[in-house]
């Protein structure tokens, strides 16, 4: 259920009933061998497959995000810290002009933070935001302690079919020393093909089942936002 696919009509019709919306937030970036947009494909994902369990409305993801560590990757766009917060505080002050209450935003992109504006809104009880890090749940952690992984920038963790643009390297490359980006190091030099290190992929069988995991738990973490 996303704001595209309905009229003003359907979504007045829709908060006679539910206040909450997924707003998603991502990056447009350079993720190695996967696609610029891995960080908006993930959680957009993720939040079609939970709203066929729980019907909460999604809106239009917001694809730029803080990504100056890769901005001398071809196809990198970033924001600054300010403009992402003033962009994202305008989206949700908007939605809440028409009735909508309850946020639930789905990151995707480490170098993004819930904006100063958003907690002093939900502090002060004028709305209810949850914000999610898809890759920092539970679910990950055990996944990881289980099969002996560690989720990073553009590796196995990352690598899900619907987000392949080309064919990943069949090998283990070293975790990358992400100190050695101080200074005036070019990142390039430090990060090479921009994966920070690890497999560059797993079975497709076991990334799936990762997956499903997680909608399960966006899917209670939706349904836990409905009675706040």
């Amino acid at each position: 259920m996303r704001l595209q696919d309905l009229n003003w009509m359907d979504v007045e019709r829709y908060l006679q009933t539910d206040d909450r919306i997924i707003v998603i937030t991502g990056a447009t970036e350079q993720h190695a061998y996967l696609s610029l947009l891995t960080d908006i494909l993930i959680p957009s994902r993720i939040a079609l497959a939970a709203v066929e369990r729980e019907p909460v409305l999604i809106a239009p993801a917001l694809n730029f995000g803080v990504s100056d560590n890769f901005i001398d990757y071809a196809g990198t766009i970033s924001l600054s810290r300010s403009a992402f917060d003033l962009i994202l505080t305008e989206i949700v002050e908007s939605l809440m002009q028409h009735g909508f209450h309850r946020f639930f935003i789905l990151n995707g992109h480490s170098g993004n933070a819930q904006p100063a504006r958003l907690h002093d809104l939900h502090m002060d009880n004028e709305i209810r935001v949850e914000w999610f890090d898809w890759w920092r749940g539970d679910v990950i952690s055990t996944f990881e302690s289980q099969y002996n992984l560690k989720l990073d920038h553009a590796n196995w963790g990352e690598n899900f079919p619907f987000n392949r643009v080309a064919e990943s390297p069949d090998e283990i490359k070293p975790p990358v020393n992400l100190a050695l980006l101080e200074g005036d190091t070019n990142p390039r030099e430090v990060m090479g093909d921009g994966s920070f290190g690890g497999a560059y992929q797993i079975d497709d069988a076991l990334i799936l089942t990762l997956f499903d995991q997680i909608v399960e738990d966006v899917v209670e973490r939706l349904r836990a936002l409905r009675t706040l």
